[in-house]
């Protein structure tokens, strides 16, 4: 793997794409700032042999041109305090102002970009505007698997201009490697846990891991989808009608190939989606007209408990309920400390996609567990075994 290990940065001036893409509250303060704290180490290095920082991320989603709330100048002084050093600001990406920044910058300094995307250039992939980036610097490295699976200016198409400089960070580095230790190297039993919303968003991963997974766990709202499959009661709960043949067909695939798939047998059903709803405990296909689950049950919680401690590698993306209302967090808390002891016992834990991590993140168990993923989407996309255009730019 092209690492920056394998790379003297003494005089050179490396341009960083990082994802720093945070949430920012109304007085744009960070209020969860994992993904910095993640990039750090690779800038670290680079700076301390001698190397010179540039960093492009993109913030949010804005829609035309530069918006005040989507600014990177709002990270800068987390980001300096983070570093130990004071970190410069371009107002722009590849103005004139970049330019003479980056052109003055010395060994060990860092300049921070703006926002990459107040150019609609870098989602559409343009060439000419990575070739602009790209005269910044003498070396390119990609640490945003969060983006990997973008084919975007700064994460894939930038690379071609530097054919013999270009590399991953950490970040990068480590996110191939854990999530290989699952899909590639996993030792048995291998558990993977899926929960959140939609049978949808996750019917390409279910079927990609059926053949390498011993047991397949599934909570969350999308366990209403494969109860009904199954003939259940599911009241007002969250199902997707159109994908219940596919349930069926991935329940049966996984009967096929001896696949062990652990379904809720009770469910923490409300009569409103509120937090101050009434509540009751009732067998998960029985559940009343007019009622919704949204969290599994005490029993389930068990058996989920007693699977996941018993398996030596484990991947879980999404919460098992409603855990952002706290009357509907026991399932995904449980969950959360099953994967804990099973670390302690040494199994390999990975954790990924924005609920899973948000919910370790909350029980302040990141520390806890062997790995925890960055990039939801392109953990998802790399599992399903798509290429990654951020990856496969690299290693080209």
């Amino acid at each position: 793997m092209k690492t920056i290990d394998n790379y003297n940065f003494h005089g050179k001036k490396v341009l960083i794409r990082v994802d720093f893409n945070v949430p920012l509250n109304d007085k744009f303060e960070i209020t969860d700032d994992t993904r910095i704290r993640a990039a750090i180490p690779t800038i670290q290095k680079i700076r301390k042999e001698g190397g010179a920082v540039i960093l492009m991320s993109h913030l949010g989603r804005p829609k035309n041109g530069p918006e005040d709330k989507f600014s990177l100048k709002h990270l800068v002084s987390h980001l300096s305090e983070k570093l130990g050093t004071s970190v410069q600001f371009a107002d722009d990406c590849i103005g004139n102002q970049a330019k003479e920044k980056a052109a003055a910058l010395k060994p060990g300094e860092v300049l921070l970009l703006e926002n990459l995307r107040f150019y609609k250039e870098e989602t559409k992939g343009d060439e000419a505007f990575a070739q602009k980036l790209s005269q910044l610097a003498d070396a390119y490295v990609n640490d945003a698997f969060g983006t990997a699976h973008r084919a975007h200016a700064s994460t894939a198409v930038i690379a071609k201009f530097f054919p013999n400089d270009k590399m991953f960070g950490y970040v990068m580095a480590n996110e191939i490697k854990s999530i290989n230790k699952v899909v590639k190297e996993g030792k048995s039993p291998l558990t993977a846990i899926l929960g959140g919303a939609k049978v949808s968003g996750k019917i390409e991963i279910i079927n990609h891991l059926l053949d390498k997974v011993d047991n397949l766990i599934i909570g969350g709202g999308m366990m209403f989808t494969f109860i009904k499959a199954l003939g259940g009661k599911t009241g007002s709960s969250l199902v997707e009608d159109d994908l219940i043949e596919t349930a069926r067909a991935a329940m049966v695939k996984a009967d096929e190939l001896g696949v062990t798939i652990y379904l809720p047998s009770d469910t923490v059903i409300a009569d409103k989606f509120s937090n101050d709803a009434n509540t009751q405990t009732v067998p998960v296909s029985k559940i009343p007209d007019g009622w919704m689950g949204l969290d599994i049950g005490p029993e389930t919680e068990k058996t989920f408990s007693e699977v996941i401690e018993n398996s030596a590698t484990l991947l879980w993306n999404g919460p098992m309920g409603v855990f952002e209302m706290e009357n509907f967090a026991k399932g995904t808390k449980t969950v959360a400390m099953a994967l804990v002891k099973a670390t302690e016992k040494g199994a390999y834990t990975l954790v990924g996609g924005g609920d899973s991590v948000a919910a370790i993140n909350k029980y302040n168990l990141q520390d806890k567990v062997s790995y925890v993923s960055t990039g939801g989407g392109a953990m998802l996309e790399y599992i399903e075994g798509k290429e990654l255009p951020g990856i496969a730019a690299i290693e080209s």
